[in-house]
């Protein structure tokens, strides 16, 4: 019984010896000190310890989702998540290092992965193994409803707003952000799980077998024991988030890179395994949990971490900003068009995976283009 829990648990343990470890050397093992070359080392660690670690979290979660049912498993996976990337970017933030920008970069990175890079790989999967494949179109249409509003008035309202210089936010348009992003995602909340939680769920004339995705290759035990279980696999993960931002931030401001692409690698840690479950979900047929995690992914990070780093900003005094360039923008604004294309049917095919992806592309070859 032991041995087989440690090997469950093996990540989370992992997570915490790793903890403990850099607690123990405290100020001796620091980017500086190591230089930009030995430094990758405890980068590589941390990054793989803390995705690892993420897996878990998304294990738990997967195995809550299969007792309590759609939408609130997707939901708690969603939440999950989000709360990994709220405590990175405030890790950041409250770490001494001058990065206005990271938090901004961040949500960028999430949208276009999640908007572009996870549908269209969910769709191009899905799509070449079923054809045509179905989902509640409405359920769709509430997390777009809500996202577009969201994603303009946080990210691209900022820069051209006269109250503030650059991106940032005056404190009245704070306040207003903070209470709108909070009210929209409560209401979103109520109609996904108390008043109209069936449109989130999976058309039953799409073939599928319900919870035939959700458990592939671990045991479900009970509620209490995947709650407790998710938020033991949470905690290294939110603790070594310091770590992780310090070495990030020193290697990318010392080997010249863009710096947007520390948004880009956060992001990447943060949705690679609720990635991997929604193509796992779009393959299985599954399509509505893919949509789910997907969008719901998007919206959560508009309308919980914008609150969450303006409050964390106002309390501090750290600077940050919001505002999009203009590149950005348009790309922003392309990927929500074309988002409202695909989802305007309620039957998908590749082709409208392929569309997502070239996006996805055209937005990591922007972080690298360094002509302005």
């Amino acid at each position: 019984m032991l041995v087989t829990f440690v090997r469950q648990e093996i990540a989370t343990i992992v997570g915490f010896l790793t903890l403990a470890l850099f607690l123990a050397v405290g100020d001796t093992l620091t980017p500086e000190t190591l230089g930009l070359k030995l430094s990758l080392l405890p980068l590589t660690v941390l990054f793989i310890v803390m995705m690892w670690g993420a897996f878990s979290v998304v294990r738990h979660a997967e195995s809550l989702a299969t007792l309590l049912g759609e939408p609130y498993g997707t939901l708690i996976l969603t939440l999950s998540v989000i709360g990994i990337e709220v405590a990175v970017i405030a890790a950041v933030m409250l770490s001494g290092a001058d990065k206005p920008a990271l938090a901004r970069d961040t949500m960028f990175s999430v949208l276009m992965i999640v908007l572009n890079g996870l549908v269209g790989l969910c769709l191009i999967v899905g799509g070449l193994r079923h054809r045509n494949q179905i989902y509640n179109l409405q359920g769709a249409n509430a997390y777009l409803a809500v996202l577009l509003p969201l994603a303009v008035l946080g990210l691209v309202l900022p820069s051209y707003t006269p109250s503030a210089p650059g991106g940032e936010l005056s404190p009245l348009n704070m306040v207003f952000l903070v209470c709108l992003s909070a009210v929209l995602y409560l209401i979103f909340l109520a109609v996904q799980t108390i008043t109209h939680s069936d449109i989130f769920r999976q058309p039953a004339e799409s073939g599928a077998v319900p919870g035939s995705d959700t458990h592939h290759h671990f045991v479900v035990r009970t509620v209490p024991y995947h709650t407790f279980g998710l938020i033991a696999s949470l905690l290294p993960i939110v603790l070594l988030s310091k770590q992780l931002a310090t070495y990030v931030n020193f290697s990318i401001s010392t080997s010249g890179a863009p710096l947007a692409l520390g948004g880009f690698l956060v992001a990447a840690l943060i949705l690679t395994p609720e990635a991997l479950s929604a193509i796992h979900a779009a393959r299985d047929n599954q399509l509505q949990r893919a949509v789910n995690i997907s969008l719901g992914s998007a919206l959560a990070t508009i309308g919980l971490t914008i609150p969450a780093v303006l409050i964390i900003s106002g309390v501090t005094g750290e600077k940050i900003e919001l505002g999009l360039g203009v590149t950005d923008v348009i790309l922003l604004t392309l990927t929500l068009a074309v988002s409202l294309v695909t989802f305007i049917s309620q039957r998908t095919n590749f082709l409208q995976g392929a569309v997502h992806l070239s996006l996805f592309c055209a937005y990591v070859v922007m972080i690298f283009d360094n002509v302005d």
